[in-house]
């Protein structure tokens, strides 16, 4: 099983970008990612995938248009880039293997255990 550490998160204004990156413990290979996101006093819930097979993505229609996620597997990262971030965006993100058919469904990252995931906190 990949076990996963994500980094890249800080503070950040609304409006403004981070990049998050997670990086695996072996090759990627065909797995697909995702990304997650637990906001403060709230569950995780999927906000981005990125097939292994083809590479084709998915995202939360909360997220659709601002973030982008990636993968260079040479490195064994997935990437994701947040832009124009609201307050809403705030909370700890983490990366796990998923099924991308499945992300916004209770229980999509349930692949693995979770790695210790990056703060993501938005201060006007």
């Amino acid at each position: 099983q990949l076990q996963f550490v994500e980094s890249g998160g800080g503070s950040v204004q609304p409006g403004g970008s981070l990049r998050l990156s997670c990086v695996a413990n072996g090759f990627l290979d065909d797995n697909s990612v995702g990304w997650f996101q637990q906001p403060p006093g709230k569950e995780r819930e999927g906000v981005s995938c990125i097939r292994g097979s083809n590479d084709d993505t998915e995202y939360a229609d909360s997220v659709k248009g601002r973030f982008t996620i990636s993968r260079d597997n040479a490195q064994k990262t997935v990437f994701l880039q947040l832009n124009n971030v609201r307050a809403e965006d705030a909370g700890d993100y983490y990366c796990q293997i998923v099924s991308c058919s499945r992300l916004f469904e209770p229980g999509a990252g349930r692949f693995g255990d979770w790695g210790p995931g990056t703060q993501v906190t938005i201060s006007s």
